[in-house]
């Protein structure tokens, strides 16, 4: 199976004239006039741009996800380039108007007309995963207007079939390449697809929605559809209509009054509170996914759709990263450094001042200069250089969290290319810092350990009795350590409490 889609890929690249695209720029151009020679017969009318495009729908969702977010990299790519790609964010061909209402069949035991109140049977969206249709639902279930969002049939068996080539060829990328046991590249494809499945189960998709829905709730920067759960399957996602403006659509924007510098500066705001705030975020940020809301009660708001992928972080990678980012932005690169030994992620004999040193020459150039100066793409590939010669080893973990940096960055220099990303970000990540380690943080922290300390603390008389009750010669030291931890346990509950008044003390006569 797998020699079958590698034989179909190849047969692809062929038919679009990949090859000739990736061969022209290869320094001798021998190559290029061999694969010219030996497919004399082929011609193409179409421009390499739309032959690429086409050649990334041919070949799948996976292949459509990496066309996705290559988009968002204009700093990168030719603009005629980038303009063809971002018709795969929302412009993937539809299936037909049949198979959606067979999916609709199959999901709920009954015709659509007798699930909707209306249905249109054109898409009103189509992506690599699953296509979008508008309906409204009956009177009895409230009669709202809603999106559908129907699975694509028979989804399961071809990711399977990428995934697998994927694999296989990154285990040979391992086996052949000097640095492929440090990149980890299958573990790499391991993470990207369990997202990807994840993608496959619209009611896991829709938890995912309603969380990002519930952590933002009231807020005056977001706006995320409601789930509508009595109509949710594993195939079929009902939720609120939502309606704005295409983020891509600038022109639009400010035709209807919408700031794009705060707009930009929210995006940012955004992200960072999804990230270390709530440790939940939205992994895949492209255009397409993305809305600007033009209503009286809403102008100005972002919309946030497609939640099939989504980041999660432990409080670890949560408090690492906040250190990495604030001393980043505070241009303290030795505690950068210090901070990927002790992580772990560099070898404990690194020398701390030698990959210091590394950190500045790639960053320094890039503060104090506005977004459109910057490629972080260039800055990226740069601190891959680095961090292969110093061994570092890439965290699978944080693959969605460095996908979304780039779609943001590539929203960010759509939408405001002066915007100054470190002044911007900055004091966010210190009010975050100074509530997760300030006396905030310990408030925090002692309720959520006051259950625990509560169900210890009672304990004691129970236990003080069972050693005065027990035989003289049974061995005592498993209960004097029982006593021992839960009088330990006591003394911090004891010194929490009186570092907490002290605190509050100190913040009265401030």
């Amino acid at each position: 199976m797998r020699l079958f889609r590698l034989a179909r890929i190849l047969r692809v690249a062929s038919r679009y004239g990949l090859d000739e695209m990736i061969l022209e720029h290869e320094p001798s151009g021998r190559l290029a006039a061999l694969s010219r020679l030996v497919h004399f017969w082929r011609r193409f009318e179409q421009p390499p741009e739309v032959r690429l495009r086409l050649a990334l729908e041919a070949l799948g969702p996976i292949f459509v996800k990496f066309g996705q977010v290559l988009s968002t990299r204009r700093d990168l790519l030719p603009p005629a380039l980038a303009d063809e790609l971002a018709r795969l964010q929302d412009r993937v061909p539809p299936f037909s108007s049949e198979q959606a209402l067979a999916q609709i069949q199959a999901a709920y035991g009954r015709p659509a007309s007798e699930v909707f109140a209306e249905f249109n049977p054109v898409p009103e969206a189509s992506a690599s995963i699953a296509q979008v249709h508008f309906a409204r639902l009956r009177p009895e279930d409230g009669g709202y207007e809603v999106a559908v969002k129907i699975l694509r049939p028979d989804m399961r068996a071809v990711i399977a079939h990428d995934l697998a080539l994927l694999d296989t060829l990154a285990g040979l990328l391992e086996r052949v390449w000097s640095d492929g046991k440090r990149l980890k590249p299958r573990e790499v494809v391991a993470e990207f697809a369990k997202y990807l499945y994840d993608e496959l189960d619209l009611m896991r998709e829709a938890a995912n929605c309603s969380q990002l829905r519930r952590n933002f709730a009231g807020s005056t920067l977001l706006q995320v559809p409601e789930v509508h759960w009595d109509h949710c399957t594993t195939t079929v996602m009902v939720m609120e209509r939502m309606r704005g403006i295409p983020i891509s659509q600038k022109d639009a924007l400010v035709a209807a009054g919408i700031d794009l510098a705060a707009l930009s500066r929210a995006g940012v705001e955004i992200f960072f509170t999804q990230v270390f705030r709530d440790g939940f975020f939205h992994a895949d940020m492209h255009p397409g996914n993305i809305f600007v809301a033009t209503d009286p009660v809403h102008h100005g708001k972002y919309i946030a759709l497609d939640f099939g992928i989504v980041g999660t972080l432990t409080d670890v990678d949560k408090n690492y990263l906040a250190q990495n980012f604030l001393a980043f932005f505070q241009r303290d690169y030795k505690r950068v450094a210090q901070a990927h030994i002790e992580a772990g992620w560099a070898p404990a004999d690194t020398r701390v001042d030698e990959f210091e040193a590394a950190i500045r020459a790639v960053c320094e150039p890039i503060f104090d200069r506005p977004l459109r100066e910057i490629s972080f793409g260039r800055v990226l590939l740069r601190l891959f250089q680095t961090s292969r010669r110093f061994n570092v080893e890439i965290q699978p973990q944080l693959v969605m969290l460095q996908k979304t940096l780039l779609n943001i960055e590539g929203l960010g220099r759509q939408l405001d290319p002066d915007l100054d990303l470190w002044k911007t970000a900055k004091p966010f990540l210190e009010r975050w810092m100074s509530e997760q380690l300030g006396w905030r943080g310990l408030k925090k922290t002692l309720e959520l350990e006051a259950p625990n300390w509560a169900r210890a603390l009672p304990q004691l008389p129970r236990l003080v009795h069972q050693a005065l009750a027990r035989p003289a010669h049974a061995d005592p030291a498993p209960l004097l350590a029982e006593l021992v931890a839960q009088q330990r346990r006591q003394n911090r509950l004891l010194a929490a409490i009186a570092a907490l008044l002290a605190a509050a003390l100190v913040l009265t006569f401030l």
